[in-house]
């Protein structure tokens, strides 16, 4: 592959950051839709078509970028699967790297996920783009405790059924973001639009990652 993918495995992790200049390198955790939980990475959704996970990955590597990720199990638990990957940026953490070279990145269920992240973290510091992942009542506002922690970036699309403004969402306005942005996109692709490898999302994400807010 032409990305440097890194597999979530405690036992490896420090290993596989051992030979990089951590103070300088981005670490980005890549947390996909749900519907590659349940299906290989070159099975066809029925309305969207094939999710582009590996382009996805390669659009967001760069020279200074570290990707880490995985394809989840059938019926992951968000939350269990949240406090996961907190354990996993401690360790980063412990091998040098800074929080705020941290990012969390997930499209759909996978943004639901990076949710649950910022929440149980409670750090500041530490990045998140939440990528068509805000939706109408959803489950989260109806936890009344729930507030969001870290730099924040959320990317809708206009023409997904159902999705409503993070912005807009209790669980903002609970929270006490002191970086925040959102995006709307048009692309007409409804919920199909991270599916793919657009520009138009992940230019944004990889500006968020790099600090280019």
């Amino acid at each position: 592959m032409l990305f440097r993918l890194i597999f979530l495995h405690l036992l490896f992790l420090p290993l596989a950051i051992s030979a990089q200049n951590t103070a300088q390198k981005e670490y980005v955790f890549f947390l996909h839709n749900k519907f590659l939980e349940g299906h290989p990475l070159d099975a066809p959704h029925p309305k969207y078509g094939i999710s582009a996970y590996t382009a996805i990955l390669e659009k967001l590597q760069s020279k200074n970028t570290v990707i880490i990720a995985e394809k989840r199990k059938p019926d992951t638990d968000p939350k269990i699967y949240a406090k996961k990957i907190i354990l996993k940026i401690d360790i980063l953490n412990l091998c040098g790297v800074p929080f705020d070279h941290i990012s969390i990145v997930g499209t759909s269920q996978g943004g639901y996920i990076a949710q649950y992240i910022s929440r149980y973290a409670k750090n500041p510091r530490l990045k998140f783009v939440f990528i068509g992942s805000s939706f109408k009542n959803d489950s989260m506002n109806m936890d009344k405790k729930f507030r969001l922690y870290g730099k924040i970036l959320s990317i809708n699309e206009k023409t997904d059924v159902g999705a409503e403004l993070l912005s807009r969402q209790l669980r903002f306005k609970n929270s006490n973001l002191k970086t925040f942005k959102e995006i709307t996109l048009n692309t007409g692709m409804e919920h199909g639009f991270l599916f793919r490898a657009l520009d138009d999302w992940i230019i944004p994400t990889n500006n968020w990652i790099n600090n280019n807010l």
